[in-house]
Formats: C-alpha cells, sequence, structure tokens
C-alpha cells in the first residue's frame, strides 16, 4: 500500500545528523531573541527615575515605556512576511544590527527629555519584532510533534527583559546611563556578526512566491491568526504589561524602592519565561486548548485577588507569581496552536499578526493602568478589567477555539 505522501506546506523532518544541527540553529535563535529582547526593555527599569528627573505625570511615564512595545508589535507583521520570503538568516543579523542604532542614540544623547526618550523608544520597538523571526525561523527545523516544546524554548528568550530588569538600574548608578546602552548596543553588535556568519535557515523551506500584500491578505483570512491573536493577546499581552510596569505598580502600590521593585519583577519575569518551554511541552502531550484553559483560569483567579490589594507577602506575592506562571505557559501554547494549524508558507505571516497582538495586549494596560490610577488612586479597577478579559478568553477557548481545532487537526497532520 502507497504511504501518505508529506503535506506540501510541511517541511521534511530533520534526519538524526540534522537533528543536532536543528539544536544549534535553536540555540542560537533564542540568544537571538533575548538579546534583542533585553535591548527592547531597556527603558522599562529606568521608568520611575525618569519620572522623577523629568518631572512626568504617570501617564506620561507608562507611555515612555509603551511605545517600543507598540512599535515592535506592529512591527513583526511585516518582519514576519519577510522572515517568510528571506529566511531567518538574512533577517537575524538584519533585525539585531538596526537596533544598535536606537540604543545608542537613548545611551548617548536621548535621554534629556520626553520628546527625546520617546524618538529613541519609538526606533527601539525594531528589537521587538525579532519574535516574529525566531517562530517561522525554529518552526521549520522541527517536525510537527516536536514543534510546541522547540517553540517553547525558543519562547525563553524573552527572559531578555529579566537581563534588562537586573542589571539596568544598578550599571545607571554605578556608572552612569550610557552603560547598560553601550554593553547592549555591543552585545548586539556581536551576535549580529555571529548570526550572519552560522545560522541557516532550514532544509527545504518552504519560500512563498506571492507578494508581501497578498500574503498578508491571505494570512488575515486564516481562522488561525485571529483566534490565536485573541489568545496571544491575554497571555503574552499580560505578560508584557506587568513586565513593563510591575516596577511602577510595586512603587506606588506598595512603596518600594526602585531597585526591589525591579528585582520583583525580573523574578516575575523568570518565572514566565521558565513556563513558557513547559506550556508548549505539555501542548505537544494534551493539546493546547486544554493548557489554555487551565491558564487562563489561573490569570483569572489571580487578577481577582490581587484587585483587592492583599498584603504583598505572602498572597500578593503568590497572586503575581501564579499569573506569571500562567501567561508564560500560556504563551507557550498559544504557538503550539500555530506550530498545529498555520501553512509553513504562511507561519512568519500568521506569526507576525500574532506576535503584533501579543505586543498590543500589552501596551494598552500600562496606560489604563497609569489613567486609573491617575483618576481613582488606586489599581483594584485595572486589576478586574484584567480579570474579565481572562475569563472572556477562557470562554473563547472552550467554544470557538476547541471546536477549530476539532475541525482541522485530521487535516493539519499527516500520519
Amino acid at each position: 500500500m502507497l504511504q501518505p505522501s508529506r503535506k506540501q506546506n510541511e517541511a521534511p523532518a530533520p534526519t538524526a545528523a540534522g537533528s543536532g544541527r536543528a539544536g544549534l540553529m535553536l540555540a542560537l535563535a533564542t540568544v537571538g531573541f533575548a538579546v534583542n529582547f533585553w535591548a527592547w526593555a531597556l527603558l522599562s527599569p529606568l521608568g520611575p527615575r525618569f519620572k522623577d528627573s523629568l518631572g512626568l505625570s504617570s501617564f506620561q511615564q507608562s507611555l515612555l515605556v509603551a511605545v517600543p512595545v507598540v512599535v515592535g508589535s506592529l512591527g513583526r507583521v511585516p518582519v514576519g512576511a519577510l522572515t517568510d520570503r528571506f529566511g531567518g538568516r538574512v533577517m537575524f543579523p538584519l533585525v539585531s544590527a538596526a537596533t544598535i542604532v536606537p540604543v545608542l542614540y537613548l545611551g548617548l544623547a536621548g535621554h534629556s527629555s520626553l520628546a527625546a526618550l520617546l524618538t529613541g523608544g519609538f526606533f527601539l520597538g525594531i528589537g521587538g519584532t525579532a519574535f516574529a523571526v525566531g517562530v517561522p525561523f525554529v518552526g521549520a527545523w522541527f517536525p510537527p510533534e516536536r514543534r510546541g516544546l522547540a517553540l517553547g524554548l525558543f519562547g525563553a528568550g524573552m527572559g531578555g527583559t529579566a537581563i534588562s530588569a537586573l542589571t539596568t538600574v544598578k550599571l545607571v548608578k554605578a556608572h552612569g546611563m550610557a552603560d547598560p546602552f553601550l554593553i547592549t548596543a555591543g552585545v548586539l553588535a556581536v551576535y549580529a556578526v555571529v548570526s550572519a556568519v552560522v545560522l541557516r535557515d532550514a532544509p527545504g523551506r518552504t519560500v512563498p512566491t506571492e507578494p508581501l500584500g497578498r500574503r498578508l491578505a491571505d494570512t488575515l483570512k486564516l481562522g488561525i491568526t485571529w483566534q490565536a491573536s485573541a489568545l496571544y493577546a491575554v497571555t503574552f499581552g499580560g505578560y508584557v504589561a506587568f513586565s513593563v510596569y510591575l516596577p511602577t505598580y510595586l512603587k506606588t502600590g506598595y512603596a518600594l524602592t526602585q531597585a526591589d521593585a525591579a528585582n520583583r519583577m525580573a523574578g516575575f519575569v523568570l518565572l514566565a519565561v521558565a513556563m513558557r518551554p513547559v506550556g508548549g511541552w505539555l501542548s505537544d502531550r494534551v493539546g493546547p486548548v486544554r493548557v489554555l484553559t487551565g491558564v487562563l483560569a489561573v490569570v483569572l483567579a489571580g487578577a481577582v485577588v490581587q484587585s483587592f490589594t492583599p498584603s504583598l507577602a505572602p498572597v500578593g506575592t503568590a497572586a503575581f507569581l501564579a499569573m506569571a506562571a500562567a501567561l508564560g505557559a500560556g504563551s507557550g501554547a498559544v504557538f503550539a496552536l500555530v506550530a498545529l494549524l498555520a501553512p509553513a508558507s504562511k507561519v512568519g505571516s500568521v506569526t507576525g499578526v500574532v506576535g503584533a497582538a501579543g505586543g498590543l495586549g500589552g501596551f494598552l494596560p500600562p496606560l489604563l493602568m497609569g489613567s486609573l490610577y491617575g483618576a481613582y488612586g488606586s489599581y483594584a479597577v485595572g486589576l478586574a478589567l484584567l480579570a474579565v478579559v481572562a475569563a472572556a478568553a477562557l470562554a473563547f477557548t472552550g467554544t470557538g477555539v476547541r471546536h477549530a481545532l476539532t475541525r482541522r487537526v485530521p487535516a493539519a497532520r499527516t500520519h
């Protein structure tokens, strides 16, 4: 009997000899993601410092840390489509090299006024587009049954924000404003060179031939694009929102010092990062819908608890850590869903749109939290809104996403 042919939109599975190369490519992509996210998050730990030195309002401070997030998010749409066309071997060095310019500008000249910081922060958003390069690049190196874990491991590169949280404030205090930016620029330069020399795209990678505009239009017609976008806006968006706003929240709501707040934010980030591969691994075994159902229930419960502003030890800390673990695992599960259902030739384009939704999900909450705190002197309303959004996402996962997955999984894999 004839064996079923491999689907045209799937790359050949790596051979045993190629598995080592796939692991190396995964490791290099993860490092690139982490380095670019480190640069992308440089302004967040310094938000309270700029608020004091420049006399910023709560809304202006929120805007300052949110601008790189929204630019990096929207930029993922064209960068993801370009990665489908040119591959990660071209796009990783290009994005890394381009991010060096705003990093140097902010460290050497662009921190003396709000306008200068917003200008630098706008172009700093380039670093955030690296995510849309890595997902299609890594996914092409692994067979479908291993992509959830592989993309989860790649997603751990979002821990670059923890590097920024742990080092930026300390370096500024010890050596001055320029140091963290100069160090980050140097690391970006080294990675750009190494990736240009070492990275290779997967053998048999599907290269689209359609024009960019048509590919994006076709991507927007896919159901998985919108389903994953909605879920990623909650999971990864929640992670981004907390990672950029948590220092301000803890400093304002619990009167912590800037350094203590930054360290606690780093703990939140590291736990979320560690759980992202777990979310992908679990999705490979029990399915992404079950994982998403569980993690969204945890986010809902954590947001409800924290909306009452409990004492930080132990209830508030437990609530934030539970949400960190859930948001990290949920982010991994969303891209296990994308890897399962998106056509291989459009993974980059789908990733770009979904990644943009996730980043936008992280852009709005800091602005909203700053505005609500300015109006009510409390963060309770903002956290209650997070609980409502998590409940809506939970209901959507159990209905629309579950039904879509049930209909399409038989057609999505070749056994």
